[in-house]
Formats: structure tokens, sequence, C-alpha cells
């Protein structure tokens, strides 16, 4: 079996969507909101849990019954947004995958190539990132760090970085296939001891890997696939590769 949670409670404050009345996955790409997007690409998992919160109502109304909705009453971060599903997933064990309604390139095979790599590598955590070019404008992303042996230590977030760690390519994109239930106790791990006073979910593999378990790096060069809809701008980028996506597929 193969399940996903869908993280979607966010207002996206500088994509200005209190403006629209609407959260943030609802935003519309082109024709549909961004959420939908991510639903389609998952269409493939016995179980879609999305989290929601911030006028969750109009989500849940727009994606329907056939979805599990889990209600993140306090905003504390998207590792707390995972947490909170742990009752839905109570009688469950197996791969979950991690992702964001607010980031809507992912292709399917992008999402299956994901569970195969994690069953096959026998991984406790799955963890996607993406290497841009030395030609390619690097996001804030954090960065993927690495020891010499070439082997994941750790992400640091891109306002931690020194100045040559922001020059590493290989950046995070937060995206990561998890084993439940054991990635819970993992997640009752992470600290709030930043600025934001937040959980954050990227911090998980690298607790993982401390306490013993295998985490496995699968890296994308498909830059366009880690686009993400944080501001207006981020926005209309996304519907041009979106356009573009579909001139190509009627070619």
């Amino acid at each position: 079996m193969m399940k996903a949670i869908i993280l979607g409670a966010g207002k996206g404050k500088r994509l200005l969507s209190e403006k629209y009345d609407m959260p943030k996955v609802m935003r519309r790409a082109a024709d549909k909101p961004l959420l939908f997007y991510v639903l389609e690409s998952l269409g493939f998992c016995d179980e879609i849990i999305i989290v929601v919160g911030y006028k969750k109502n109009k989500v849940i109304k727009a994606a329907g019954p056939t979805y599990t909705y889990v209600d993140q009453k306090e905003m504390k971060g998207t590792g707390h947004a995972v947490a909170v599903t742990a009752k839905a997933l109570e009688n469950y064990r197996g791969p979950v995958i991690l992702t964001f309604g607010d980031m809507p390139m992912f292709r399917e095979s992008t999402y299956k190539r994901m569970f195969k790599i994690h069953e096959e590598t026998g991984a406790d955590c799955t963890n996607l990132t993406c290497t841009y070019g030395k030609d390619e404008n690097l996001p804030h992303y954090g960065r993927i760090i690495r020891d010499e042996n070439g082997e994941f230590v750790t992400v640091r977030e891109h306002r931690d970085c020194s100045d040559d760690e922001k020059l590493i390519r290989e950046t995070n994109v937060g995206v990561m296939v998890c084993n439940a239930p054991e990635m819970y106790d993992y997640l009752g791990m992470l600290n709030n001891s930043n600025s934001q006073g937040e959980y954050y979910l990227t911090e998980l593999p690298a607790i993982m890997k401390q306490h013993g378990k295998k985490v496995v790096i699968h890296s994308t060069n498909d830059t366009n696939e880690a686009m993400g809809a944080n501001t207006p701008e981020d926005l209309e980028n996304i519907i041009k590769v979106l356009e573009n996506r579909r001139f190509e597929a009627n070619g």
C-alpha cells in the first residue's frame, strides 16, 4: 500500500492569498487550484490525507469526500503539520510520501520513483533533492550538506548557510517518503528553537540519520519540478511552465 500526506493548511501571506479570500493551495494556476495538480499526480496512492487549516472548508468543499482531512488547528510549522496526522494513520504500517499542496509541478512518475527507491533500498527515509546547473539561478532553498564520502549529513537552511555553503547546488525540496508509524517518533524529536518558533519537517532526515536510520537521497535535475508558489512571481512562473508542458504534450 502507498499513502500520501499533502500539507495544505497555510494562508499564503507572501502570495497575497488573503486578498483573494482563500487558502494558499486553492490559488489557481492556469485552470485549476494548485492543490488539484498535486492530487492528480498522487492519484495512484491508496489514501491521500490533506492537512487543512486556514479556510479549511473551502479546501474540503472543492476537493470533495474522496480524501481524508486532518485539521492543523495551530500553525506550528511543517513538522507539526505532519505530526497531527498520527491518529489518521494509527492502523497503517508502510511508506508514506510527504509533500506540499503549493508545489504543483511534481509529475506522477517522480512520486512513483520515490516509492520505488524507498522500497528497493530499504530506506527509513528517502529525501528528494534538486540539483541546479551552474548556469541556473539558485533559489533560497536549504542546501544538502554531505560528508567527505558524499554521504548525507543534514539540511542547512539558506539563512543559516555560510558563504561557501550557499554555493552548493544541491538543494532540499522537502518531499520525502518515510515509514509509518516510526516516522512519528522522530517527528516528536523536532524542536522549535528557531526565529519562527516552528517545527520544521526539513530537519526530519537529519534526526533520523543521527539515530541510525537509513536515509537515502534521490536527486532530480528537473528544476521546474521544484518550483513552489510562494510569491505572485512564483505563481506566474508556474503557470508559464504548465502552459509549456501542455503545449509539448499536444505537440
